[in-house]
C-alpha cells in the first residue's frame, strides 16, 4: 500500500529535497506541499494524507497550531492525518508543544533519507517516532517546562494518577512498556503477546484515557510517577 504524505514547510527549497527524497521510494507519494500552518490544514482536510510532515516555525499559522487544529477541527469520519514534526533544533520548546497539539512524533531535518523513511512508516502505524538523540532527554525536559514556555499547548493532565484507575492491570503494564519506549513487537516479547494483540491494547488504552497519540500516554505515565527509569529509557526511537 503506497503511503501518502503532506508536506508543510516555510522554505521552498526544502520541501523540494523533502519531495525528492520521500517521492524516490515506490511506497511513498507526496500528495502535496504548503508553505504555512494554514494551507496545511487546509491541503490536509481536502486531500486526506496517511501522514503530514510538519515544520514547527511558518509564518502566519505555525506547525503547532496546524497540529493542533487537526486533531481539534477534523470534519471527516475517523481519525486525521498523523503528524511527523521535523526541527532544525532538539529541544525547541515549539515541538514540544507540538507534542501536546497531537503530533506523533519528531525527527531533526538533518536525519538521513532512511530514519526520515523509517519515522513516515512508524507514525503512519500509529507508533511514534523521537528524535534518537533526544528520546529520553525530550520526555524530562517536556514534563518540567512550565506552562509559559508551551503556547498554544492544552494544559497539563489534571490528576493523572487518578485516569489510570480506568486500565486494568495488564493495561498498566503495557503503559510503563509505552513509557520506556518499546515498540509494539518488543512490548509483545516481554509479555507474551502477539504484535496485533499489542496494538489493539495500546489503542484501547489511548481511547480510555481520552489521548491522541503514544507520546501523550508516555508523558501521562510519567506525571502519575508509573514510570521509573530503566535500561530501555534512552536507547529507544520508537514509542
Amino acid at each position: 500500500m503506497t503511503l501518502r504524505v503532506l508536506l508543510a514547510d516555510d522554505q521552498e527549497m526544502v520541501r523540494d529535497a523533502l519531495r525528492a527524497v520521500i517521492d524516490r521510494r515506490p511506497d511513498f507519494e507526496v500528495v502535496g506541499t504548503a508553505a504555512d500552518g494554514a494551507e496545511a490544514v487546509a491541503l490536509a482536510v481536502a486531500l486526506r494524507p496517511d501522514v503530514v510532515v510538519m515544520d514547527v516555525r511558518m509564518p502566519g499559522m505555525n506547525g503547532v497550531e496546524a497540529t493542533r487544529r487537526l486533531h481539534a477541527d477534523w470534519p471527516h469520519p475517523g481519525p486525521p492525518p498523523r503528524v511527523l514534526v521535523l526541527t532544525t533544533f532538539d529541544l525547541d520548546e515549539y515541538v514540544h508543544a507540538a507534542l501536546r497539539a497531537g503530533a506523533g512524533g519528531f525527527l531533526l531535518k538533518n536525519s538521513p533519507p532512511d530514519q526520515l523513511a523509517h519515522a513516515l512508516r512508524v507514525v503512519a502505524d500509529g507508533e511514534a517516532m523521537l528524535a534518537p538523540s533526544v528520546t529520553h532527554r525530550l520526555i524530562n525536559t517536556f514534563t518540567a517546562l512550565p506552562a509559559a514556555l508551551l503556547p498554544d499547548a492544552p494544559p497539563p493532565h489534571g490528576g493523572a494518577a487518578r485516569l489510570l484507575d480506568a486500565l486494568t492491570a495488564r493495561e498498566l503494564e503495557v503503559l510503563v512498556l509505552v513509557a520506556r519506549g518499546r515498540s509494539n513487537l518488543q512490548i509483545g516479547e516481554d509479555l507474551g503477546l502477539s504484535q496485533a494483540t499489542v496494538k489493539s491494547r495500546v489503542n484501547r488504552i489511548l481511547t480510555r484515557l481520552g489521548l491522541d497519540n503514544r507520546v501523550q500516554a508516555a508523558l501521562l505515565a510519567h506525571e502519575a510517577g508509573l514510570f521509573q527509569p530503566g535500561p530501555d529509557a534512552t536507547g529507544g526511537t520508537a514509542l
